[in-house]
């Protein structure tokens, strides 16, 4: 039996076992702009440990197996769904989030679908709505990062922890960061004040030793493997932890914790709910990223890019910690 359906290259988790069951596919169905939605030619997919999560069902609200993988992309605009406000013309490169980005072709919600910045290509936008946005995001509204605030960056070497670097940085605070040795000089590049080991035992001490009194804030997205540390670092009453991920597992963290043992103010953040739930506080976000382009403050991206196919192995190295920076995939190499 033929079909006149269109068909595009994509990869599909069969299964919610990891990212080894995460397969290349020829045949799957061309995707249509739905109402309030863009259908993307997609021209860089970026490459996030929500995936690596989602790949085992533990990202919440995440689709059921199987799937088109992949949910942060950039691309041209080749058709608009009805009920879009004021829609961007077609032929135009946004940067987004939506379902299935692991794909020549995705659909993306119009809402959040920012234009590329002038000059940059799809693959250097990517970050803008995810890693730059969440890393601002943390700083400002929820860590109130001010000039002299001493910031514990965990996991400094990933795509939000390089974007926190730089802006914890040009915000005028002192930035202690935890990384594996390896990555030490890459992170010490972006404005890092000191880079720890991320997996020494007595990393409390060490951070502690550095920042008499604990840090202001502490920037979270490791969970279980961290997370006593990171309440132990951070000064009492007056001091933040932003969570936004859980890297190495969840924590659990005790009301008997927060009013006799450490006293901090722990805040939790999504960057799409953030986005849905607070959208002035996003909108902000997105006109104070603007500004920082504009000023140089965030740079084109320089992501490694690899070929779709190579999408499983690259997650399974993104999920063992052996890779730096922001990755991407191109569907069409």
């Amino acid at each position: 039996m033929t079909t006149n359906t269109p068909l595009m290259r994509a990869l599909v988790q069969r299964s919610l076992t990891g990212p080894k069951d995460l397969i290349p596919a020829l045949d799957r169905p061309l995707p249509v702009a739905g109402p309030g939605a863009y259908l993307i030619r997609v021209g860089a997919a970026g490459v996030n440990f929500a995936d690596v999560m989602q790949s085992y069902g533990t990202y919440e609200g995440g689709p059921a197996a199987p799937y088109t993988a992949g949910f942060e992309a950039a691309g041209e605009i080749v058709a608009v769904g009805p009920g879009v406000d004021r829609p961007l013309p077609v032929g135009t490169h946004v940067v987004g989030a939506g379902h299935g980005a692991f794909a020549q072709f995705m659909t993306m919600p119009a809402a959040g679908a920012l234009p590329v910045p002038e000059g940059w290509s799809d693959a250097a936008s990517l970050g803008l709505v995810l890693n730059w946005a969440t890393a601002l995001a943390v700083l400002k509204p929820l860590g109130g990062v001010g000039r002299g605030d001493t910031v514990l960056i965990h996991a400094a070497a990933g795509g939000v922890g390089q974007a926190a670097v730089r802006l914890a940085h040009h915000y005028g605070a002192t930035v202690i960061a935890t990384a594996s040795p390896s990555k030490r000089e890459t992170v010490l590049a972006l404005g890092a004040a000191h880079v720890l080991d991320s997996d020494r035992p007595d990393l409390a001490q060490e951070v502690l030793a550095l920042a008499p009194g604990g840090v202001d804030i502490t920037l979270e997205s490791v969970g279980r493997a961290t997370f006593r540390d990171s309440l132990a670092v951070t000064r009492p009453v007056t001091g933040s932890i932003v969570v936004f991920g859980a890297a190495s597992g969840h924590a659990e963290v005790s009301t008997h914790d927060l009013v006799f043992t450490h006293r901090v103010q722990v805040k939790g953040l999504h960057i799409g709910a953030m986005a849905t739930e607070a959208p002035q506080i996003y909108a902000g976000l997105l006109t104070e990223l603007r500004s920082l382009i504009s000023a140089g403050v965030y740079p084109p991206g320089t992501p490694e890019v690899h070929a779709l196919a190579d999408g499983p192995k690259v997650l399974q190295q993104l999920e063992s910690r052996k890779t730096t920076g922001k990755l991407a995939l191109d569907p069409w190499a």
